[in-house]
């Protein structure tokens, strides 16, 4: 029996919203689950059309976390639909006080199968109060594999250890430094950010994507608008070698197939260890 086919598009992300939606074939009709739900329902449709395809085959939403750029509150009405939306146990506290426990709501604490063929497994990492899930999804009967993290603070051994070798790494790579203090931000927001339980900056990313092993290629996420651009994320990306694909604000990337196999990169040598210390 042939394995379904497994497609990627970053929908939207930024500050004003991400979004992630894999498609997975299957008769009659594929199965999309959204990886956040941070745009409206309104405007996930209309990003999913421009890609061919339909919110009629939603089939589940996973959640990272709470933030209002991960999870738009029109969700809580998509509920009526019927559509599970996935979130940590974690988040369980916060999700009963927003009104998100529903029947149709599902908690997971590592592993979970949200529709046959995509197998996640989840860690949970450092992000403002109540942390950040990340994800390594098995595409089913292969062994091949995403790796999927945001919002998550700083690099760490676990987050290494648990998406090392993914084929495809989406992460986020948040902020130029130099742009941050130049922004004329709040302190208070500039350490939320940099303090280490905000974001990853551009060299942290592309730390990150050589010490995980990205295979094949990285999706940079969560670009911040104010405080960085595509020009300069690709420039910190550039010493790991592995090609990028830059998700933006306002259009969806490109299908990208998980399923077929690309080119295996070459990796430099890692960064010394020290600099995570």
């Amino acid at each position: 029996m042939s394995q379904p086919r497994v497609r990627l598009s970053v929908l939207s992300s930024s500050s004003a919203g991400n979004s992630t939606v894999l498609e997975v074939s299957a008769a009659p009709r594929p199965r999309l689950v959204l990886i956040d739900a941070g745009l409206s329902p309104r405007a996930t449709r209309a990003h999913l059309t421009s890609l061919g395809a339909s919110d009629r085959d939603l089939a589940a939403v996973v959640l990272t976390h709470l933030d209002r750029d991960h999870f738009n509150a029109g969700w809580l009405h998509y509920l009526r639909r019927g559509v599970p939306i996935w979130l940590h146990r974690s988040h369980a506290g916060r999700a009963t006080r927003d009104g998100l426990l529903y029947r149709k709501s599902e908690l997971f604490d590592d592993a979970f199968e949200p529709v046959p063929g995509l197998k996640f497994s989840a860690t949970v990492l450092s992000h403002d109060d109540l942390g950040v899930a990340v994800f390594r999804v098995t595409l089913g009967g292969s062994n091949r594999s995403l790796g999927y993290a945001t919002d998550v603070g700083h690099p760490t051994p676990t987050l290494f250890s648990h998406l090392a070798d993914v084929d495809v790494l989406a992460i986020e790579s948040n902020y130029c430094p130099r742009l941050q203090v130049a922004s004329g931000r709040p302190a208070f927001l500039q350490q939320r950010i940099m303090g280490g339980s905000g974001h990853l900056s551009n060299q942290q990313s592309a730390d990150a994507v050589s010490r995980i092993g990205a295979r094949e290629r990285a999706i940079l996420l969560h670009l911040s608008r104010q405080c960085n651009t595509p020009e300069i994320a690709a420039m910190a990306h550039r010493a790991h070698g592995v090609p990028i694909t830059i998700a933006r604000h306002d259009e969806p990337t490109p299908w990208l197939d998980l399923s077929e196999p690309g080119p295996v990169v070459e990796r430099p040598p890692l960064v010394p260890a020290g600099l995570f210390a």
